[in-house]
């Protein structure tokens, strides 16, 4: 199994290897890096693809302390670094895609373009925080059954991917689903950063997101300066690109071609 040891931490990766360009995919919240499943089986004959497994989730080894989605962007740098990377495409899903552009604040010169699903630059408002923070509590207390049930339709939305994702969930140890809640829940808003990040980006989101509406991706693409494709997914919840990879891979294929 693939660990590299960085940060303190034994972060899972995978690495399709190859001479083509490198894209690194980071995953959205209680997922891991199999989400990226159709990205990489499109994108790997032509793109060198690396995803990786975030702190507390998946399979890395995480040190069981309170982290930031900055370290988080460390952990995505550091493992560039151990893979003789210098320059890459970054992208991510959700929470991944918070780190992305964090990524591209911080070290910019890393960052060859970006590819945002799902996401945003705000942070939550306090009626969100405070239902994460209680989803964290009742996971903790009662398990994770009732969490895993009401978050099935709005993160995944086709019922085929249910059984296989709900069965990784309940796996999660309410100390690990507590530290990645607060993780978001702390985060800063970078909406008044978004116009420093100046790298190409393509940006997607399922038209059905009620936890993250589209029109936070629209935002997205009408700011930042470098934003070349917004592709909006009919019918849609959060994790569209894993539910609805027919419409996200060949317009994201088509922007690497040119961008990576």
């Amino acid at each position: 199994m693939p660990i590299a040891e960085l940060n303190g931490q034994g972060i899972f990766f995978e690495d399709s290897g190859g001479p083509g360009r490198p894209v690194i995919l980071a995953h959205g919240f209680l997922m891991d890096s199999r989400m990226f499943d159709p990205q990489v089986e499109v994108l790997a004959p032509e793109f060198r693809v690396i995803r990786w497994d975030a702190r507390a989730f998946g399979r890395t080894r995480w040190d069981g302390k309170p982290f930031s989605l900055y370290d988080l962007a460390a952990d995505c740098v550091a493992l560039l670094d151990h893979l003789g990377i210098d320059k890459a495409v970054v992208g991510g899903m959700s929470q991944g895609g918070y780190c992305a552009l964090r990524i591209a604040l911080r070290y910019p010169e890393r960052a060859k373009a970006l590819v945002l699903m799902s996401t945003r630059g705000t942070n939550d408002d306090e009626q969100a925080k405070a239902s994460y923070v209680q989803a964290a509590q009742v996971w903790s207390s009662v398990g994770p059954e009732p969490i895993v049930q009401a978050l099935a339709g709005p993160l995944l939305g086709d019922p085929r991917l249910f059984p296989t994702w709900l069965e990784r969930w309940r796996q999660v140890p309410s100390a690990n689903y507590l530290a990645a809640v607060r993780n978001l829940t702390d985060r800063d808003d970078i909406t008044a950063r978004l116009k420093e990040i100046r790298c190409p980006a393509f940006i997607t989101h399922g038209l059905e997101d009620t936890g993250t509406p589209p029109s936070d991706g629209e935002f997205l693409h009408k700011t930042l300066p470098g934003s070349v494709r917004f592709v909006p997914v009919p019918q849609a919840t959060h994790a569209a690109n894993l539910s609805h990879p027919e419409v996200v891979n060949p317009p994201l294929l088509e922007f690497l071609r040119t961008y990576a």
